[in-house]
């Protein structure tokens, strides 16, 4: 990582990213709520799931990727709900002609999902390399949603994938960071931008994901679910924007005994 960018933008693939906190659409109660939401957290790029929805251009804003403003945020397109391989090909496939018609002809970016398991969503590492794999040669940037797995994260990022994505915890769960020394692994080996996704539910988890050196964190029904979504879109901004300036910063030692804060030297003697 690079402590003296003092820009410190979010880079992926060739794309430069102002905010390190990315969103999702689903959950939230109204179209009119996830937009105002998406607007508080300042993100700057939206992931929609694009086997639940579709695009209208009607009047009115029947659908939510109507309602966003494109020419301000970066749409991830990504295939949730997808069980195999080449499922997800074929959605990745859809992702960018809908990019295309909400005017980013040029974003071939995909966030990878391959999901089997309709219990606990936890993602199938062989159908997600596989997919993986025949997206970049297609010239896709992949964005791979993985377990953490450190061996299969750094197979991914040797085929060329743009970015690597282990979940916190499972999707929704809400249990924060549960495989922490695995997720450390990973951003200590890795060359790409490592992005949290899925599994938080409050800003102390989504800044405890970015002091360790994650690059972002993508998170969804943590917001949606929340009480008043927008304060929690907001929450969750200031949370990863602290979470990368303690990271960058430096943090003190740990050590085992105290140490005063005050020199000993020079201290008045008291007659």
């Amino acid at each position: 990582m690079n402590r003296k960018n003092t820009e410190d933008n979010l880079i992926i693939g060739n794309k430069i990213f102002k905010s390190r906190l990315m969103v999702g659409t689903g959950k939230y109660k109204s179209i009119k709520e996830a937009i105002e939401s998406i607007e508080a957290s300042k993100t700057s790029i939206v992931t929609v799931a694009i086997r639940r929805t579709h695009y209208t251009k009607k009047i009115g804003k029947s659908n939510l990727i109507d309602g966003l403003n494109w020419k301000k945020l970066f749409l991830l397109p990504n295939t949730a709900g997808c069980e195999t391989a080449e499922e997800a090909i074929r959605i990745a496939v859809l992702g960018k002609e809908i990019n295309k018609k909400i005017g980013q002809t040029e974003n071939n970016f995909i966030k990878l999902e391959v999901i089997s398991d309709s219990k606990y969503l936890l993602p199938d590492p062989i159908g997600t390399l596989k997919a993986a794999e025949y997206l970049v040669n297609q010239n896709f940037n992949v964005l791979p949603y993985i377990y953490p797995d450190p061996i299969l994260a750094k197979q991914l990022e040797d085929i060329g994938c743009s970015t690597i994505m282990p979940l916190g915890s499972p999707i929704g769960s809400g249990q924060g960071l549960q495989n922490l020394y695995n997720i450390q692994t990973i951003i200590e080996n890795a060359k790409v931008p490592i992005i949290i996704d899925a599994g938080i539910r409050t800003s102390s988890e989504a800044n405890q994901a970015m002091e360790i050196g994650a690059s972002a964190v993508l998170l969804n029904t943590a917001i949606a679910k929340s009480k008043r979504p927008q304060i929690m879109a907001n929450s969750m901004r200031l949370a990863v924007i602290s979470g990368r300036k303690c990271y960058l910063a430096g943090t003190m030692n740990k050590k085992i005994q105290a140490h005063a804060s005050s020199p000993n030297d020079g201290l008045l003697k008291l007659i």
